[in-house]
């Protein structure tokens, strides 16, 4: 740093300008029961007091967005993700938030077999919601979750998102069944086989399988594990409705 620079930062007024506020919200995914779940906090303080909400608040002096994520989600939920975290958007409505100007940078959390949420801090409850069965969120937070869901959808597509909604090893089937959960669709279990198999990196197989074949008492399904691909190329592109099959 030189010494002009020294002068002008000694010299200068942050309150020059407007006070905004930073906070961050997590949308936290899981798979419960073959239906894709959000997790959800109820509001123990105004505003929006006994509202469901994202979980989230506001960064501390000298902590980074995803570590501020990270903490918030477990001191509100008592939940980490074990899995998979990343940045998704941000928000800057001027009146998003009736106290004073807020911005919130939001995250994508996924994570399979999450326990159940204990709410902490200053949430009321703590909840697994279905995706398609929500009730009215406080703040914007309806915007930030649809955002999250078609960013896990999209997702899907083009990389190996997909396995961190399973355990460690797992089947095809299982995993055509986080597929379709997430879009919301049917799909071909003979093609989907297909076009897992031959995307190289995405999945390599244990050798081993499973301990028996199902209620119907067919062979024993292969057992595989994630790969080392980051992308999926070729991409498992979502069907249109009207061409899902079974």
């Amino acid at each position: 740093m030189d010494e002009n620079e020294s002068e002008f930062l000694a010299g200068y007024d942050p309150r020059a300008f407007p006070a905004v506020a930073v906070t961050v919200d997590v949308v936290a995914l899981t798979i419960l029961g073959g239906v894709l779940h959000v997790l959800l906090v109820e509001r123990g303080q105004y505003p929006h007091v006994g509202r469901w909400a994202l979980p989230g608040g506001f960064i501390r002096p000298g902590e980074d967005l995803p570590e501020a994520a990270k903490r918030e989600l477990a001191e509100e939920t008592g939940l980490a993700p074990r899995a998979h975290i990343e940045q998704l958007a941000s928000y800057g409505t001027p009146d998003r938030d009736p106290r004073m100007r807020v911005v919130s940078v939001s995250y994508l959390a996924f994570a399979p077999d999450l326990p159940d949420p204990k709410a902490g801090s200053d949430a009321a409850d703590a909840a697994w919601h279905p995706a398609n069965r929500l009730p009215e969120l406080a703040f914007d937070h309806s915007r930030i979750l649809a955002d999250g869901l078609e960013r896990a959808r999209s997702k899907l597509e083009y990389t190996p998102l997909a396995t961190t909604f399973v355990g460690e090893t797992f089947t095809i089937s299982e995993l055509r069944g986080v597929y379709e959960t997430v879009w919301g669709v049917s799909l071909h279990a003979g093609n989907f086989h297909r076009k897992v198999l031959s995307v190289p990196g995405f999945v390599e197989s244990t050798g081993e399988a499973t301990e028996s074949g199902g209620t119907r008492g067919g062979p024993r399904a292969k057992l595989y594990r994630a790969g080392d691909a980051r992308l999926l190329h070729p991409a498992l592109l979502r069907p249109a409705r009207e061409e899902e099959v079974r």
